[in-house]
């Protein structure tokens, strides 16, 4: 005889107790009673005829057999979720809840152009933000805990793509640097340089790599943050490279003791676009929100470069 099948309130308390690592912890964020949850748990055990958690007074651990219950309950969650994003998305497209992640290299720089792009277009939308390094973003996007995701593109996995914008990258260096005057860089200017880079995990190291070939890293004065590096450099310990949004926000002018330079054709840069998983239901919604945000990154980038 088959097990019975799963209410979505018992995949529901499995996934939130794997989450957030207790049962009490579970109960609080699915805004239920912890006996409530501990009883819908045992009894989707019971028909599973599985054990899903160790328990015990310290901590709760998912068994082997509850970790592939529990991405299987995502999933299904997600499927879900699904459904009720394709009857909105008939009756009105980007309407509600949309959880978007954000890499940290592009996040205080685009946003505060692209929302109230977004708000005036579709302003019954209530986007959730996350911010984190692309990996992890995209390890979220494919467990269904977020809807899309605006980082560097290419991105792996079976995703679908819009590009919003392709900014250049500039030569950021200390006012006294003798690079400080000129006009245009070219790649060979970073070669015997110091060269600032962020840590292990930003997209961005990977992309500004290559571009410093010839420099010498300095591994020890790895920043977590654009606004770190470029105190960094303002204090002569080295260059950088800086996304040309972040680089009008961060260095806008030399008094803040950062000059930035533009390369010369072709100018090294990278393309920001919406990802989202390819069998999402909500395909119409996604290209609408990715036009909408890429309209005023054009327009800010044509700004920056008059």
């Amino acid at each position: 005889m088959l097990a019975a099948r799963p209410s979505l309130r018992q995949l529901e308390c499995i996934v939130a107790i794997a989450d957030h690592g207790s049962f009490r912890a579970g109960a609080t964020a699915l805004g239920m009673s912890q006996p409530a949850l501990s009883a819908h748990v045992a009894q989707l055990e019971a028909d599973l005829g599985v054990q899903l958690f160790e328990r015990d007074r310290r901590r709760v651990l998912v068994t082997t057999a509850g970790a592939a219950v529990v991405m299987q309950a995502r999933a299904a969650l997600a499927a879900a979720d699904g459904v009720v994003d394709v009857a909105r998305g008939v009756s009105e497209p980007l309407a509600g809840a949309l959880r978007i992640g954000v890499i940290p290299t592009v996040a205080p720089y685009l946003l505060p152009r692209a929302l109230p792009a977004v708000r005036a277009r579709v302003p019954r939308l209530r986007p959730a933000l996350r911010e984190d390094q692309t990996a992890r973003v995209l390890r979220q996007l494919d467990d269904g805990a977020l809807d899309c995701a605006i980082v560097a593109l290419p991105v792996p996995g079976d995703l679908t793509a819009a590009p919003l914008y392709r900014e250049d990258f500039l030569l950021a260096v200390p006012t006294g640097s003798p690079l400080a005057g000129r006009k245009r860089a070219k790649q060979t200017d970073l070669d015997g340089e110091t060269v600032l880079l962020l840590e292990d995990g930003h997209c961005l190291r990977d992309q500004a790599l290559p571009v410093c070939s010839g420099a010498v890293e300095d591994t020890g004065l790895q920043a977590t943050s654009l606004a770190t590096l470029v105190q960094m450099v303002a204090s002569g310990l080295g260059v950088t490279l800086l996304p040309e949004m972040a680089a009008a926000v961060l260095a806008p002018r030399p008094s803040s003791g950062v000059v930035t330079i533009r390369f010369g054709a072709p100018a090294p840069g990278r393309t920001i676009g919406l990802v989202w998983r390819t069998s999402s239901a909500r395909l119409r919604e996604l290209r609408l929100l990715a036009e909408t945000i890429a309209a005023p990154a054009a327009r800010h980038l044509e700004q920056l470069r008059a």
